[in-house]
């Protein structure tokens, strides 16, 4: 049997494929960089100010999840103690940690045991005990039986006093003036019910007082090049999305939620390991299904400073816990593909994430073994291998190029030219084998959706210093 012309046909589907794609990419950075002048140009400092002085805000609850994070847990809660907002508290969700997290909070904040112990809003393990601060009032630690993440959250949200809550990582770091910015949009829109804020890499950088202090690329490539996804994703995609009113994430390192909403939905699911995107999908199907008006949007002035993986072995398994996330949600949510009920979300959104996210490692492998296959049989077509390359790889660098400029010429959060240079350099590293490696990884997540579900990522910390 003749195949070649079955393998015209998947070279002429695969290419124009990646043309899409990098298509939708293209447009996503444009519309980006116009958000991003807007948004300097915005001047919402002194509308901040101006609400702050004539005493409007929303309270807003912190909640800080914890699963072994005595390395950093302590510097993290007095940096989010710090915060410059007019009324928050800070709840630490201990979830049953292996290692001294309890001991570590209990110790630096002398904490004392409270009896306080709210009706079950929400289904959660079991609560063992609830810690107060003398010192710091608007502090509480909850200590838990392991649940996974989902769940502490629900513990926090089941505690939580506040109409907002603000969903943090225990190793993350918040600029000051994060809540400010982005519970600024709650004031603005009395229809928003989740807002997005922008997550930077903080491996390399200085703290002082654990605040980040001076912006310094990562000691490593692996974890420059990571820099590198985290500005495309979030200026290039989350922000797009955003302005198009389909944004399916709010990323589970920082996110501000109405309770009210949260809790109509049922709070985290903990049967998944994308928690954080399938809250977000579950609102807006939850919104469509009642008909009721709302919004969820990303805001490009909050930062959230956040520590990645400095090996190989924990990035692959970070990549692949996210992989499986997005398609458990998908899978979860079957019913509003293409369904015009969801109005954008089911038609545009959903599919997307569908055929451009989830597919895609499968779809680029096909491509490399195909021509590593049509090679070897002495049957590759020279116009498909340079597209298939030039598509795949260099216009992905092309992107990332752009995005990295994009940002560094309205930001400038790297001063030092050589700074930039290490980091558009990571942006050619990230196609040679680094992209490879992770596309290999992904489709690998595919065939393991029913294993480790709801389970925490164990991935090693660096203790913070500054």
């Amino acid at each position: 049997m003749d195949f070649l012309p079955l393998l015209s046909v998947l070279e002429v589907l695969i290419i124009a494929y990646f043309v899409l794609l990098n298509g939708i990419y293209a447009i996503s950075v444009l519309i980006a960089s116009q958000e991003m002048v807007r948004t300097a140009l915005g001047g919402h400092q002194n509308l901040m100010k101006s609400q702050l002085e004539q005493g409007y805000h929303r309270p807003i609850s912190v909640l800080v999840p914890a699963f072994n994070e005595e390395r950093t847990i302590a510097s993290s809660v007095r940096a989010f103690l710090g915060l410059n907002y007019p009324e928050f508290e800070v709840i630490v969700i201990n979830d049953g940690s292996s290692d001294h997290t309890l001991q570590v909070l209990l110790d630096g904040f002398q904490l004392q045991r409270s009896e306080e112990f709210p009706a079950r809003t929400l289904p959660t393990q079991a609560v063992h005990g609830v810690y107060r601060c003398s010192r710091y009032p608007n502090l509480l630690v909850i200590d838990k039986e392991n649940g996974g993440k989902g769940d502490a959250l629900n513990v926090g949200i089941t505690h939580a006093s506040k109409p907002l809550f603000c969903a943090v990582d225990a190793d993350s770091i918040l600029d000051a003036e994060a809540l400010l910015r982005v519970a600024r949009q709650f004031l603005e829109d009395d229809q928003l019910i989740a807002v997005g804020g922008t997550v930077r890499v903080m491996n390399g950088s200085q703290l002082h007082n654990d605040v980040v202090h001076e912006m310094e690329p990562p000691k490593g490539w692996l974890e420059r090049i990571q820099v590198v996804e985290y500005t495309r994703a979030f200026l290039a995609g989350r922000s797009t999305f955003s302005v198009m009113g389909v944004l399916l994430i709010v990323s589970g390192a920082f996110g501000l939620f109405s309770r009210k909403a949260v809790l109509e939905v049922g709070g985290y699911r903990t049967d998944t390991v994308g928690e954080d995107m399938e809250l977000v999908v579950r609102l807006h199907r939850y919104m469509r299904e009642t008909k009721q008006k709302y919004q969820v949007r990303y805001n490009m002035d909050p930062i959230c400073w956040t520590q990645v993986p400095t090996n190989m072995g924990m990035l692959r398994k970070q990549r692949n816990r996210w992989q499986r996330g997005l398609l458990e949600t998908l899978w979860m949510h079957r019913a509003m593909f293409l369904n015009p009920r969801y109005g954008r979300i089911g038609l545009f959104s959903m599919p997307y994430y569908l055929l451009f996210e989830a597919l895609a490692p499968i779809l680029e492998v096909v491509g490399y073994v195909m021509t590593l296959v049509l090679l070897l049989t002495g049957h590759l077509n020279s116009t498909f291998a340079l597209l298939f390359l030039v598509m795949a790889l260099l216009y992905g660098l092309l992107i990332s190029l752009a995005s990295l400029g994009i940002e560094g010429f309205m930001v400038q959060r790297y001063p030092r030219f050589g700074d930039r240079l290490k980091i558009m350099l990571a942006s050619v590293f990230e196609q040679l084998g680094y992209r490879q490696i992770l596309v290999f990884e992904r489709l690998i997540a595919t065939v393991m959706l029913s294993h480790k579900r709801g389970q925490w990522d164990t991935q090693q910390r660096k203790q913070l210093e500054g």
